[in-house]
């Protein structure tokens, strides 16, 4: 290994999450800031965390349910229709 050209290694780095969570680990950077760590990640906690920030999920779901909505009034309407037709033929 050269001297002189690789930063400094430091072993005890400390790592800080945006949910309030810190430890301790070796890097060349003496303090690192994330979003997500185990303690707050949803492969490991098993929940499930939505980072929305421009409402997409919310844009998507109310555009669902209308979807929904026409969906079920479109069989309402064949319901009737088959109904009504099976009345004039008895």
């Amino acid at each position: 290994m050269k001297k002189s050209i690789h930063p400094k290694y430091n072993k005890e780095a400390k790592v800080t999450c945006a949910c309030g969570n810190s430890f301790i680990t070796g890097s060349t950077e003496n303090e690192i800031k994330t979003e997500l760590c185990s303690a707050c990640h949803p492969f490991y906690t098993g929940k499930q965390k939505l980072v929305d920030t421009a409402n997409r999920v919310g844009k998507f779901q109310a555009k669902l349910g209308k979807k929904d909505e026409k969906r079920v009034g479109k069989t309402a309407k064949r319901a009737a229709k088959s109904q009504k037709q099976s009345e004039k033929n008895k």
